[in-house]
C-alpha cells in the first residue's frame, strides 16, 4: 500500500464509519501510518464529518502529535493517536469514536462479557480508562489512555467514548463497530434478566481465532465500503 492508497482507504474508513453511526458530529477520529513512514500517520481533520475527509484536508502528525503536513487542522485529540502508536509498533490504525452503546456500558463499569459473536473478537478484555471523561489534549493524558489499553484492542474510556487499536485500518474500522454491537447485545441481555448459560473459554477461544484472521476485516471493510459508494450513486 503506498500513501495514496493509505489516503483512500482513511477516506474509505471516515463515510463507513459516519454510514455506521459513529460520527457524533465532527467529534470522532480515526488515523493510519503513513506506509514506510510508520513515525508518522495520517488524520482526520479537525472540524469535518468522518464524511468529509478528502486527500487534500487529511493532517500529517509525527509521534510527539505535531503536524507536519497537510491542509486541515489538526486535532486536539491527536495525543490519543500518537501514543498508542508510540507504544505499540505493531499498531497501524487507531479510532477515537464515542459510541452510544459503548459510552452506556462504559457508565455502568462492568466488563464486556463473552455472550455474542461480536464480543468474541475482544476475548483478551477490553480495559477501562477512567482517569478523566475530558478531552484527550495533552500528551501525558494521551499515555494514559495508551497505558490503560495496554496490549488490547480497545479501551473503553468510562463516559467518554472508545479508542481502537488495529493491525490495519480494515481492521481497526470493524473492531470499532463489532465493539459497539457487543456493547449493545450486552445492555439488551442485562436488561432482559442477564445472560444464562455461557459458553466455555475453549469455545470463545476457538471462535475468537477465526473471526479475528486478517482477510475477515478486509473482506468486511470491502462490503462496507462498497455498501456506502452504492449509497453515494
Amino acid at each position: 500500500m503506498n500513501a495514496d492508497e493509505a489516503k483512500q482507504k482513511l477516506i474509505d474508513a471516515g463515510r463507513i464509519l459516519e454510514a455506521e453511526g459513529q460520527g457524533d458530529f465532527t467529534r470522532g477520529h480515526v488515523s493510519v501510518r503513513v506506509p514506510g513512514g510508520p513515525n508518522h500517520f495520517f488524520m482526520k481533520p479537525h472540524s469535518f464529518g468522518f464524511d468529509e475527509i478528502t486527500p487534500e484536508n487529511i493532517v500529517v502528525c509525527n509521534l510527539d502529535g505535531e503536524k507536519v503536513g497537510g491542509a486541515g487542522r489538526r486535532h486536539s485529540e491527536v495525543f490519543i493517536h500518537s501514543e498508542i502508536f508510540k507504544a505499540r509498533p505493531e499498531v497501524m490504525s487507531v479510532i477515537h469514536t464515542h459510541p452510544t452503546h459503548a459510552v452506556a456500558l462504559s457508565a455502568t463499569g462492568q466488563p464486556l462479557k463473552m455472550i455474542s459473536q461480536p464480543s468474541v473478537h475482544f476475548a483478551e478484555g477490553v480495559p477501562y480508562y477512567t482517569d478523566t471523561m475530558n478531552l484527550i489534549r495533552t500528551e501525558d493524558m494521551g499515555r494514559g489512555v495508551a497505558r490503560a489499553l495496554g496490549n488490547a484492542k480497545a479501551v473503553l474510556m468510562r463516559n467518554h467514548g472508545v479508542a481502537i487499536a488495529g493491525r490495519s485500518i480494515e481492521e481497526s474500522v470493524l473492531l470499532a463497530l463489532l465493539l459497539d454491537n457487543a456493547c449493545q447485545i450486552q445492555l439488551l441481555t442485562e436488561a432482559a434478566g442477564g445472560p444464562g448459560k455461557v459458553f466455555d473459554e475453549a469455545d470463545v477461544q476457538r471462535l475468537h481465532d477465526q473471526v479475528t484472521r486478517p482477510e475477515q476485516f478486509t473482506i468486511n471493510f470491502d462490503y462496507l465500503r462498497r455498501k456506502v459508494n452504492r449509497t453515494a450513486a
